[in-house]
């Protein structure tokens, strides 16, 4: 239900932006028109404008282009002071929870197990030998 909602809304607003476009190429065809048909005077003084407007626009990319070199420079500062030590500190803490691990294993887990099985195979040699009696013997 709401992809299609999505999707209407996308379709009208493509529709929006092509009626906008044709609308603006009418407009600039009917400029064009018009300026060829007129004098050279006001021909000049449309130049001028579209010149002026070209140069405010070279500025607007040049302004642009500043702030993304800026933004860029910042960028890499923040992964070569603050991303590189977070993503060591986080190798270290990898290898400290390994090596706890690891200790753990070796001085808990194995002694316990190993405890453990001596002490099945110590029951099951007092069961064989008569001392225990099984607990789940079928008569």
């Amino acid at each position: 239900m709401e992809k299609e909602k999505k999707s209407q809304s996308q379709k009208i607003a493509l529709i929006i932006i092509a009626v906008i476009t044709i609308l603006f190429l009418i407009g600039t065809t009917i400029g064009v028109v018009y300026l060829a048909r007129s004098g050279a005077q006001i021909t000049s003084q449309v130049r001028d404008i579209f010149i002026i407007v070209l140069v405010l626009e070279s500025f607007l990319i040049g302004a642009a282009l500043i702030i993304l070199i800026i933004q860029l420079a910042l960028l890499s500062n923040l992964l070569q002071n603050e991303i590189r030590p977070i993503l060591s500190s986080t190798k270290e803490t990898i290898r400290t929870v390994k090596g706890t691990s690891q200790f753990i294993s070796e001085r808990a887990v194995r002694p316990i197990v190993s405890i453990g099985g001596i002490l099945a195979g110590g029951r099951k040699l007092f069961e064989i030998i008569g001392f225990i009696r099984k607990d789940n013997q079928k008569e």
